[in-house]
């Protein structure tokens, strides 16, 4: 950040301010001392510093006007709410029944029982699973009637 003139801190001057008018204030000194310490506040605690200043009547209100202006050009992250989104799966029942027809006939299949499995798990079968579960149906039922 380039300043126009760097003698001038508005930011600096009102803590003192503030600090003068309330030299108990805990939450003025931490922001005095990490001011100091960093050389920069949050937009947080730019807005806590002016909400004690505005009690204050003895601060400029050209001041209170720069140091709003100062945390309206602070950048401000958004994050954006977290949507659920229930994903409904459709029950494959084509699918269903041409796992039961083939283990029907031949009950110990080892790649139908892991399609099994797999189908009484998710309901769905991925399209590669499905695309194989139809190529076993059409070899082992199919042709065979």
């Amino acid at each position: 950040m380039q300043r126009i003139n760097p003698d001038i801190d508005i930011v600096a001057q009102i803590i003192q301010s503030v600090l003068a008018a309330k030299p108990d204030d805990v939450f003025c000194k931490s922001i005095s001392i990490q001011y100091i310490e960093r050389g920069g506040l949050s937009k947080k605690q730019l807005e806590g510093l002016l909400g004690k200043a505005t009690r204050i009547p003895t601060i400029n209100p050209g001041k209170l006007a720069t140091l709003e202006a100062i945390i309206k050009k602070k950048h401000v992250t958004h994050r954006s709410e977290v949507t659920l989104t229930a994903v409904i799966k459709e029950k494959d029942d084509e699918a269903g029944r041409m796992i039961t027809e083939i283990l029907e006939k031949y009950p110990q299949h080892k790649r139908i029982l892991l399609f099994s499995g797999n189908y009484k798990k998710d309901a769905v079968l991925a399209l590669n699973q499905k695309e194989e579960l139809l190529r076993f149906y059409k070899i082992l039922i199919t042709d065979k009637k």
